[in-house]
């Protein structure tokens, strides 16, 4: 049995496949998750897992070099931006509109949904590496 870190298996094995530039996203309950994307689905109930439980077990394993937000967090939600800006103190923060950001989750490798209920409470991660 894995004695640290993630113990979810799917998630576990993505992080482990990641290359540079390769990209995850954690999202909430209700963004839409294109067919062609892996999903892992954490959602239970409303609000478990949250989103910053499952971004910060992610951190914990994945090298990040980059983060992406939807632009409407900034007015919606601005407590969790900032609790954003400080989970992922390092890595470069950028934003796009709504669109945009569900138009980019086609490229990633996976989704990791949670059961998160805040609204634009979503993350592409890019990976960096570690040398």
């Amino acid at each position: 049995m894995k004695k640290l870190g993630i113990l979810n298996s799917e998630i576990s094995s993505v992080i482990s496949r990641l290359g540079h530039t390769d990209r995850i996203v954690i999202c909430d309950a209700g963004l839409p998750i294109p067919d062609q994307v892996t999903r892992i689905d954490l959602a239970v109930v409303p609000g478990l897992p949250s989103f910053f439980d499952v971004l910060e077990a992610v951190l914990t394993e994945m090298q990040v070099e980059r983060a992406i937000f939807a632009d409407e967090l900034k007015t919606a939600q601005p407590a969790a931006l900032a609790r954003l800006e400080g989970t992922l103190a390092g890595a470069d923060l950028s934003s796009v509109g709504h669109e945009e950001f569900k138009e980019l989750t086609k490229e990633a490798k996976a989704i990791i949904r949670t059961g998160e209920c805040t609204p634009y409470a979503n993350v592409i991660l890019q990976a960096g590496v570690t040398f």
